[in-house]
């Protein structure tokens, strides 16, 4: 055993709701006193002295009705011990970080934009070195996530981040408001210019002495002060032109436009539906909406439409039956009712539902973060329209957004002081884009053609120095086109390129896994974090090198003749890595080819040796026909848990050995987990109708605990409710968008229930949040297998084989071989092996195999077999006399440790599972183990069972189970 003793964490989080305060986005333009102290940015434990703001800077560039804001914050440690910062905050609809930079070396370093996966595995693996990376990462919806290491003790660290997005048209004037939520700071200083202005701006600024002053292109003002209390507003408001506008940025090469054309409101009248499609996302987060507030808009909306048909459905991991509601003089009191008694429970897949032709008007009441299945968003056809309506801070605005706009609709946001608003919004509609076009210009955005706010942004990029921009505008029967010239003379805006991005990016987020590859190519070129793509500062050349990523402009040269010399060397680690796990196979190879005598009466002492390597004959290649394990009866008898039986398609004829032994039987018996949480009784003695309601009353005060989820599964397995079982292992994907331990947790648990279509694209999302860790090709590829998506299975893990990995993970390779093997043995149907290195292609059959596997990263558990004659398999035992393997020790996390056994001796085995000990936090407060037994493994007699269990405490065993093999 290797596994480090445990490390203390010090973890603390830095709260930026300053980010949010200082939106240029509002629609209030009194300033607000603050009037109590703001909370610390940076929160510590009770006896850490807080974190100090020493200097705070901020700029603000308004051009027409955007404007960008940078902030950079100064902060210092005066504890004597180093800090990692996480600093995790929301933007307001419209806005996008756009830069961040980290002080290196007392010179801020820019961000450069990363593919998202590889941004956070590079962090954490650089993080473990102990220097300096930052990265900022999207979460979900418009929420993102700035992660600093480290803050040293007693110095500072500077971190600068900017937003830019539209402002909101106030009158004749547009408004930017900068809330100052600061509290005291050494060094203040604020900068704002406005460009383009004709006349000077107003400011609102309770008690700052800020003045603006003409410049060349409009005006400036500037604000320094020395142990400042920015705890103010300031409210600026500028002109805004009642005539369209063009304006003009070159950027990246290539030359943009940006448009803004006023329009003024004017209400239309939709026509009233005669059948609405409701479709109400019923999953676990749905809880945090605004419930109230939603019954209320609908309650004015149906009132006033007087008569219409309502079918209902709600939306959770799957959808639940459509149920019809005939609502006559606006009493929807039975609908109602049916809302009201909703329980929310389960994932959001808010793609799974079937359009139906004769509903004239859908609306989706959700918070838009969908996390569930492969569906793609429906889409409807041109008389019907979709309506995305909103009353979560949290939703994911964005995508509502598109997808609405995409079906003739729009998002809502309810609002508490005036319920029918929403009646207003869905039955009347402002102009919109009926049609636009251009001339000397390419790749038109017009943000799903609605105007916002009385403006109307359109962004693209010029091919000719003058070109022509039309556009046409429907108001009910009425139509009006607006033509703009494009000239060379516009003036400059910065955010041209970044409004187009924007605009773009929202378009796509309708059906964001259809335009993954689009996104990411945008958050790169752009430089912008996106669903797909993070920023990233790393400390050293070198590290950008080491990593593969493309460094500031500054350090550009120099990087790319590091990485041409690196070049040769990645290639000749790739060569180096398959020779070795040739090797590795080789020697798996020879431990099958070698006969071993039996054990001993008395178990041989527990120290390690190296497992040999004699020169025997390799077994034929697959899929030719191959020689056979001993030739046995193997049936699975006296289970105690319900497992997942897979009996391994026809495979390729085996030839009897010639030293096949008498026929046995192997009966196995895994030790149920039986949890002690104070829940369970209740549940248990529950009878089959009414342990789901058991289940939801309990839920309330375990809703955070990815323990109560799975136990409850299981229980409702017992008693036959399979489809709520489904739904309640659902709610892990609702825990934690992002956390990968939990999801392949939830995968795991799925191809136990005998789910793998519900598992595979669980486990998708794992690979694309941890492509470094060859565990998520693994999984992906065996639940692939499983749903008979065999070919994909195999090339999904065969990139196991082929990719060097980091030492945590040793010799996995050879594990996966033996179930690419088995796997490509089993197939009914030719498989391209191709790519497969004809020295890995030979299938090497077991009498039996015991795998386990964890959950958390950075953490040692091991796998204990004890056969019948006491002799122990483990990390530090790994042949025993009687020719029982056991693979590498994993002591980094996850596994796979694997215990093989080509002939198995008769008598009784025991597994047991030791938890070593952990150097993280991992997943409610326990590590979750899986265990799998295999019989017959790689012949079409195949068999397996898998148990589940966790343990909490270091060095902790437990009895997994037993099985006996009978002469």
């Amino acid at each position: 055993m290797t596994g480090a003793p445990e490390l203390p964490m010090i973890n603390r989080f830095l709260t930026l709701a300053l980010l949010l305060a200082a939106s240029p986005v509002t629609h209030a333009l009194t300033p607000r006193i603050i009037d109590r102290p703001p909370p610390p940015l940076i929160q510590t434990v009770a006896d850490a002295r807080p974190i100090e703001l020493q200097a705070l800077s901020i700029s603000a560039e308004i051009s027409g009705g955007m404007a960008q804001t940078t902030v950079r914050m100064e902060f210092y440690n005066p504890n004597p011990r180093q800090l990692e910062g996480n600093l995790q905050f929301p933007l307001p609809d419209g806005q996008q970080v756009n830069a961040f930079a980290l002080d290196i070396d007392g010179k801020m370093r820019p961000a450069v934009p990363v593919e998202k996966a590889r941004g956070r595995a590079v962090f954490e693996e650089i993080e473990r070195r102990g220097v300096d990376p930052a990265l900022l990462e999207v979460t979900q919806g418009n929420n993102f996530k700035l992660r600093v290491y480290p803050i040293m003790p007693r110095q500072t660290r500077t971190v600068e981040l900017s937003y830019a997005g539209p402002l909101i048209r106030s009158g004749a004037h547009w408004a930017y408001q900068l809330p100052l939520a600061f509290g005291e700071v050494r060094k203040f200083d604020l900068a704002i210019r406005v460009n383009d202005a004709a006349q000077a701006p107003l400011v609102s600024s309770n008690g700052h002495d800020l003045r603006f002053e003409r410049t060349a292109g409009g005006y400036e003002a500037r604000l320094q002060r020395q142990n400042y209390k920015a705890e103010q507003e300031i409210g600026i408001r500028t002109g805004a032109a009642a005539e369209a506008r063009v304006y003009r940025e070159t950027r990246l090469g290539q030359s943009w436009f940006l448009a803004e054309i006023p329009v003024a409101p004017t209400q239309i009248a939709r026509p009233r539906p005669r059948v609405i499609g409701l479709l109400w996302d019923s999953s676990g987060s749905g809880e945090q909406r605004n419930i109230h507030q939603e019954l209320a808009g609908l309650d004015h909306y149906f009132r006033t439409l007087g008569s219409v048909q309502v079918r209902l459905t709600r939306l959770r991991d799957r959808p639940e039956a459509q149920q019809v509601f005939e609502i006559r003089g606006g009493d929807w009191s039975a609908l109602r009712r049916a809302l009201e008694s909703t329980r929310y429970d389960g994932a959001s897949a808010l793609n799974d539902w079937k359009p139906e032709s004769a509903v004239d008007q859908y609306l989706l009441v959700s918070d838009g973060l969908s996390n569930y299945g492969s569906a793609r968003a429906p889409v409807l056809a041109a008389h019907q329209s979709l309506f995305a309506l909103v009353s979560s801070i949290s939703s994911d605005v964005n995508r509502l957004a598109a997808l609405a706009e995409r079906n003739h609709g729009q998002v809502v946001r309810f609002d508490h002081g005036a319920p029918g608003g929403l009646t207003g919004q869905l039955l009347s509609a402002q102009p919109r884009i009926d049609q636009v076009s251009a001339t000397g210009a390419t790749d038109i955005e017009a943000g799903g053609g609605r105007v916002e706010n009385g403006m109307l942004r359109i962004a693209g990029r010029l091919l000719d120095p003058d070109a022509t921009l039309s556009v046409t505008l429907a108001g009910g029967a009425k139509k009006e086109t607006v033509k703009l010239q494009l000239g060379a003379d516009s003036p400059q805006h910065p955010l041209a390129a970044s409004t187009w991005a924007l605009l773009r990016l929202r378009a796509l987020e309708a059906d964001p896994e259809l335009h993954r590859s689009e996104i990411a190519r945008i958050g790169r070129r752009f430089g912008i974090p996106t669903r797909e793509t993070s920023l990233i500062v790393l400390e050293t050349i070198e590290d950008y090198v080491r990593y593969e990523i493309e460094p500031p402009q500054d350090y550009l040269d120099t990087w790319r003749k590091l990485n041409e010399q690196r070049g040769g060397e990645r290639k000749a680690a790739r060569v180096k890595h398959l020779d070795q796990v040739v090797r590795n196979f080789e020697n798996r190879t020879a431990w099958w080819n070698t006969s071993y005598a039996r054990a001993p009466s008395k178990p041989v002492p527990q120290l390690r040796e190296a497992l040999p390597a004699p020169a025997m004959a390799s077994p034929a290649p697959m899929p030719e026909a191959q020689p056979a394990p001993v030739a046995r009866r193997i049936e699975i008898v006296g289970s105690s848990i319900s497992g997942n039986h897979l009996a391994a398609a026809p495979m390729a004829q085996f030839s009897k050995e010639k030293s096949a032994a008498s026929p046995a039987t192997i009966g196995i018996g895994l030790k149920k987990w039986v949890p002690n949480a104070p829940y369970i009784q209740r549940l248990r003695d529950a009878d089959a109708a009414s342990v789901y309601a058991i289940y939801l009353d309990q839920k309330p005060d375990y809703a955070n605990s990815s323990a109560f989820y799975l136990d409850a599964a299981d229980i409702l397995l017992e008693k036959g409710q399979r489809d709520l079982a489904l739904r309640v292992l659902s709610n892990l994907a609702e825990m934690d968008l992002e956390n990968r331990a939990v999801l392949r947790i939830l995968g795991y648990r799925l191809l136990q229930a005998g789910a793998p279509q519900l598992a595979v694209p669980v486990f998708r999302k794992v690979l694309r949040l941890a492509g470094e860790e060859p565990q998520s090709y693994r999984d992906l590829g065996l639940a692939l297998a499983a749903t008979g998506q065999t070919q994909e299975a195999i090339d999904t893990l065969y990139e196991v084989v082929e990719r060097p990995w980091n030492g945590r993970f040793p010799d996995i390779e050879t594990i996966v071989l033996a179930e690419i093997n088995a796997i490509a043995a089993a197939s009914p149907k030719a498989l391209d092996l191709r790519r497969i290195d004809p020295r890995l292609r030979a299938n090497l059959p077991l009498d039996l195999r015991v795998v386990l596997t964890w959950d958390a990263d950075n953490s040692d558990m091991d796998l204990w077999v004890t056969d019948p004659h006491g002799e122990k398999s483990s990390y530090a035992h790994r042949l025993s006399s009687a020719g029982a393997r056991m693979s590498n020790d994993f002591t980094g996390g996850y596994g796979p440790e694997e215990f093989s056994v080509r002939r198995a001796t008769p008598g009784k085995y025991r597994i047991e599972a030791n938890y070593y000990g952990n150097r993280q936090q991992v997943v409610a407060g326990a590590t979750t183990l899986q265990v799998k037994l295999f019989t017959a493994f790689g012949t079409p007699r195949q068999k397996e069972q898998a148990i589940t269990l966790r343990l909490k405490d270091r060095s902790e065993t437990v009895f997994v189970g037993e099985f006996d093999v009978k002469p």
